[in-house]
């Protein structure tokens, strides 16, 4: 049976407001990334951090899901139990969308993570004081549930398995830059799909004149939203197959 692993990242969410993680010059909504996204930057400045998150989350209230969010949403519900999205992102517009399948490599902006249980709560939208309570141990010591820079991320195994089970690979406004996406997409065989209004250049462990685009077998040169259509024009062709 013919299954989709999807891996989306910050392009998915651009149009609909949310900033790039990193930009060129390496700030994030005008901080340094090291700072506000690293487990050092977390030790050194604890109130910093959470008011970094605090703000991330009070702006994400108001952002709403984009044509592709809405796509991939329908996509997951038109070809239950054969899609698996994997996403970069923090935000919830995914879900938004009504989405109920969505698997956050990086952590999830709406929740906290308690420091002594490791489970996580969700707080929506609201403020992190610095008084909440775990409601699993009652603890207060309690963080943002945000993957930093020094720590490991738990749903990286997701991908691995995603591949093994999968036919067919949609990669969607990532750079590659985090997750270098050419492997993954070699052990599709060219059953692939990249998707990025622009061409990105290699990782540096491959040849650096190359393009990412080359080890797709198909590069949809367009903004997440613009690029719906063809994309479901390939994954309905590659579905009826199996």
């Amino acid at each position: 049976m013919h299954k989709i692993m999807i891996l989306s990242g910050a392009g998915l969410s651009a149009e609909s407001g949310i900033r790039t993680f990193r930009d060129h010059d390496g700030l994030w909504e005008n901080h340094s990334v090291m700072e506000v996204c690293s487990t050092q930057g977390w030790i050194a400045n604890r109130v910093k951090v959470t008011s970094f998150y605090n703000d991330r989350r009070r702006d994400l209230e108001f952002k709403e899901p984009n044509h592709a969010h809405k796509v991939l949403a329908q996509l997951e519900h038109d070809y239950r139990g054969r899609v698996i999205h994997l996403t970069q992102n923090i935000d919830n517009l995914m879900e938004k969308a009504g989405a109920k399948d969505i698997i956050h490599l990086h952590g999830t902006l709406t929740d906290l993570r308690c420091e002594a249980c490791t489970q996580i709560f969700n707080i929506a939208y609201k403020k992190q004081v610095g008084n909440e309570k775990c409601p699993h141990c009652g603890n207060t010591r309690v963080r943002h549930n945000v993957v930093m820079f020094g720590e490991a991320a738990p749903e990286y195994t997701r991908i691995y398995q995603s591949i093994k089970e999968c036919t067919l690979f949609i990669a969607i406004g990532t750079s590659g830059t985090v997750i270098d996406i050419i492997p993954i997409a070699k052990e599709f065989n060219k059953h692939s799909i990249l998707i990025d209004p622009k061409r990105q250049n290699t990782a540096s462990t491959f040849d650096p004149h190359d393009y990412i685009d080359e080890y797709f077998e198909h590069f949809i040169q367009k903004k997440a939203g613009d690029a719906m259509e063809d994309m479901m024009d390939i994954i309905k062709e590659h579905m009826g197959q199996g």
